[in-house]
């Protein structure tokens, strides 16, 4: 089935398998809905970002006749929410840049669909957003470029590429912001930023093509430390800076890493993506952690999905042992992934909701940034649920028949946490946090190296290295060709 046709036929389920704005109505007649004056604000606020000529969309929405020609499909994205991607639920703090729709406007276009497409008068449309051409932010202190352009085929599934940039750089810096601009915007549907120690990822590339395969978390890998997370970008995303005062570390002489998720368009095309890092003077007063659960996104905890199992719980539990501030959450599932909540409970009893997405996608990853920071005040608990789906009836399986699944690097494995991008309150807690952190991961250091699952990762990482660019069995059972062990399932694209 075609995806778009697929899109239409899943929103068509999920407003219970009617077109409800095509039906007749015996109500009383209802308030004109035109373009100029209730469509065009909805698509030109939440749209035209990526739906515009050289933009990752596959068609543009900038004026009445891009709209109506693809009428009926936006009203059926909209009402099913697969469209403006956005999977945090409206339930707890706000976020920035929310691309949302409200219930309201997701009416509103249904209506004005089942109204005949009015135009209204077009003195009344508002002007197309204006869009900065070249760098967003201004002229980036460093600029990285791909050494080599990596070149993406016309069919086939999704890739996950790795590119090790040398940064060049002579002394610690600090990131207040990356801007991230893919050379063949189409394809890139989101990348991921961490930097290691220089040259330490060198090995992996093996196959004879730019940089290395895999959605393997590098920036979690003892073995190539000093390394660290740098946040990341997706298909919509307006690069901004830190709030004042804060800012990621980037080690002298280390490399950027760029993860990218390419997706092939039908036509083959060449990515040589650049990114633009912005850097602050001074260190920060306090350094940015990440804090979460379930520790190291459940390494631990014994991850075994049975083939079949329509909802597998993996909990974890984050105890705050400090006042801190969170800026930031990012949650974090494979294909099976089907539900993600982070909910506070404060020393005073009362619970918030910190990050609900009720339908996790893969495809669609963010960082999600609070509008206003949230204060976790010593003695905090933040419960975190994720729920799993390894029956034939998850659309995402990469198996079918599903197959067991365990705690992996690969994205036939699973894995899962919520992270939460937090300062200290003070001096005081700062110190607590270092005195915390040291002994917990002494704590988990033998717990770790003596585990089943670092046993099986060991055994796993020396198989999958000794394959890379051979044809290899498939976790599934099938055969895939190349150095992908399978193909992951296609994500609608917009």
């Amino acid at each position: 089935m075609p995806r778009l046709a697929l899109a239409l036929a899943v929103a068509a389920a999920a407003v219970g398998g009617r077109a409800v704005w095509m039906h007749a109505s015996a109500e009383a007649p209802r308030a004109p809905v035109t373009f100029s004056d209730t469509i065009a604000p909805i698509v030109f606020d939440h749209c035209v970002t990526c739906h515009r000529p050289g933009e990752a969309a596959p068609f543009p929405l900038m004026s009445y006749d891009d709209v109506a020609k693809h009428a009926t499909t936006i009203a059926a994205v909209t009402a099913s929410r697969l469209m403006p991607p956005w999977r945090a639920a409206h339930d707890g703090p706000e976020f920035v840049g929310e691309r949302r729709l409200t219930d309201e406007q997701i009416a509103a276009i249904a209506e004005w669909v089942r109204q005949g497409m009015p135009k209204g008068d077009p003195a009344r449309l508002p002007p197309l957003p204006k869009f900065t051409e070249g760098w967003q932010l201004g002229a980036p202190d460093l600029v990285l470029e791909m050494p080599e352009t990596f070149d993406v085929p016309a069919d086939g599934p999704d890739i996950y590429r790795n590119f090790a940039i040398p940064t060049g750089l002579t002394e610690d810096k600090w990131v207040r912001a990356i801007e991230f601009r893919p050379g063949a915007r189409r394809v890139v549907h989101h990348a991921l930023f961490s930097y290691v120690r220089g040259g330490s990822t060198a090995s992996l590339s093996r196959d004879g093509r730019p940089g290395f395969s895999g959605m393997m978390p590098v920036a979690f890998v003892p073995g190539f430390a000093p390394s660290g997370d740098l946040g990341g970008w997706a298909v919509g995303a307006t690069p901004r800076f830190l709030p004042d005062g804060l800012a990621w570390p980037l080690a002298k002489g280390s490399d950027f890493v760029l993860q990218l998720h390419l997706h092939p368009t039908g036509k083959a095309e060449h990515e040589r993506s650049r990114i633009g890092l912005y850097f602050t003077p001074t260190a920060p007063e306090r350094k940015f952690r990440e804090m979460g659960a379930p520790g190291l996104f459940g390494f631990l905890a014994g991850i075994d999905i049975p083939p079949g199992e329509k909802h597998y719980e993996l909990k974890g539990t984050f105890n705050v042992f400090a006042n801190m501030r969170a800026y930031a959450v990012i949650a974090h599932a494979h294909y099976l992934g089907k539900a993600i909540k982070a909910v506070a409970t404060f020393p005073d009893k009362t619970t918030k909701t910190l990050l609900w997405i009720p339908d996790w996608n893969f495809n669609w990853q963010d960082r999600y940034f609070y509008k206003t920071p949230v204060d976790l005040p010593k003695g905090t608990k933040v419960d975190v649920t994720i729920v799993y789906d390894n029956s034939a009836d998850n659309p995402n399986n990469p198996c079918n028949p599903p197959r067991r699944v365990q705690w992996g690097f690969q994205s036939f494995d699973e894995m899962g946490g919520v992270r939460f991008l937090t300062v200290a309150a003070s001096d005081a807690d700062e110190a607590a946090i270092q005195q915390m952190t040291a002994a917990v991961a002494k704590a988990l250091a033998n717990q770790i190296a003596n585990s089943d699952t670092a046993k099986r990762l060991k055994e796993q990482q020396e198989q999958l290295m000794s394959k890379v660019g051979e044809t290899s069995a498939s976790p599934c059972g099938s055969v895939a060709p190349g150095n992908e062990l399978f193909h992951p399932p296609t994500g609608i694209r917009k």
